[in-house]
C-alpha cells in the first residue's frame, strides 16, 4: 500500500474520541495526510423512536439533544486538533452510522473506536457499527482500544500472519509502518505456519523491511485472539496488524473467532482489514 493520504476518523461523544483526534493528527504530519472528521452518532429520533409519536414539543427537544451533541463534539475537534490545517471538519451525513460507511469507501485510512458498553455514549452508534463499516468499506482501519494511554504507534509491530487475502491485505496497509519500524514480529498458527512465515519474510524484506523476527504459534488455532494479546504484551508491541473476517447472514455480524476477541478485548491498536 502507498503511504495514506486521505485518513476518514469517526468522532462521537465518548470519552476516547480525544485520542483518535490525536492519533489522526499525528498520522496526519507523518505521512503528509488530510484528516476528514466526521461527527457520526445516531439522532435522538432513531435512539428514542417513542418521541416520534410525541406532540411537536418532544420532537424539538430530540434536534436540540443532537445540536448539543454535534457542539460538543465540534468544541473536542477544535481543542485537540491543535489547528492543524491537515485536519478538517465535516457536518454529519443524514443517515448517520449508514452515511459514514459509505463515506469510508473514498479513504486510505480509516480511524475508528473499539466500543465500551460502560461508556455512557455507547448508545449513540449501534451494536454493530464498528464490524459494519470494517467488512462492507474493505477499507484498512486503526482501531484504538477503549483503555489505556495511547502513545507513538509502529516502532514495535506484531502481525498476525495467515495465508488469505483479508491477512494479505492487512499486511500490505500496514507496509507504511513496517518500512519504519525498529522491530518486527511475525507470528502464524497453523499447520505450515513455519513455511508461511519464511514466506512472508522474503516478501517483507522485499518490500524494504527489516530487523524482522519470526514466531512459529504451533500446529492448532485454537484462542488465537488471546493468544495474539499475550504475545503483544510480552514483546511490548504498539501495534498489531491482523485480517478481519467476517459477513453478515440474516442481519446478523458472523465473525470469525480472532476477529470477534479482538474488538471485544483489544489492549493496542489495532489495523485491520477484510
Amino acid at each position: 500500500m502507498q503511504t495514506p493520504k486521505s485518513i476518514l476518523l469517526h468522532l462521537d461523544g465518548s470519552a476516547r474520541t480525544v485520542e483518535r483526534i490525536r492519533l489522526a493528527r499525528q498520522l496526519a504530519e507523518t505521512f503528509d495526510a488530510e484528516v476528514t472528521a466526521q461527527p457520526c452518532t445516531l439522532s435522538a429520533l432513531m435512539r428514542y423512536p417513542f418521541s416520534i409519536e410525541a406532540a411537536a414539543e418532544a420532537v424539538a427537544i430530540m434536534q436540540e439533544i443532537d445540536k448539543d451533541a454535534r457542539d460538543r463534539m465540534h468544541a473536542t475537534f477544535m481543542e485537540h486538533g491543535a489547528g492543524s490545517p491537515r485536519l478538517h471538519w465535516t457536518e454529519a451525513q443524514s443517515d448517520g452510522p449508514w452515511g459514514f460507511g459509505r463515506r469510508a469507501l473514498y479513504a486510505d485510512l480509516l480511524i475508528l473506536g473499539q466500543r465500551d458498553r460502560n461508556d455512557p455514549m455507547d448508545g449513540e452508534l449501534p451494536g454493530d457499527f464498528l464490524p459494519s463499516v470494517l467488512v462492507q468499506s474493505g477499507r484498512p482501519a486503526l482501531v484504538l482500544p477503549y483503555a489505556g494511554p495511547i502513545g507513538p504507534i509502529g516502532r514495535n509491530v506484531l502481525v498476525a500472519w495467515k495465508e488469505t487475502r483479508e491477512s494479505a491485505r492487512a499486511v500490505s496497509s500496514a507496509l507504511p509502518w513496517l518500512r519504519k519500524a525498529d522491530r518486527v514480529d511475525v507470528v502464524a498458527y497453523g499447520e505450515g505456519a513455519n513455511e508461511s512465515l519464511q514466506s512472508l519474510q522474503a516478501y517483507l524484506r522485499m518490500q524494504g523491511v527489516g530487523n524482522i523476527r519470526l514466531h512459529p504459534g504451533g500446529d492448532k488455532e485454537e484462542d488465537v485472539g488471546n493468544k495474539l494479546l499475550s504475545l503483544a504484551s510480552d514483546l511490548s508491541s504498539d501495534l498489531l496488524v491482523m485480517g478481519c473476517y467476517g459477513h453478515s447472514r440474516a442481519r446478523e455480524w458472523v465473525l470469525g473467532g480472532a476477529t470477534l476477541s479482538m474488538l471485544q478485548w483489544m489492549t493496542l491498536p489495532v489495523l485491520m482489514s477484510h
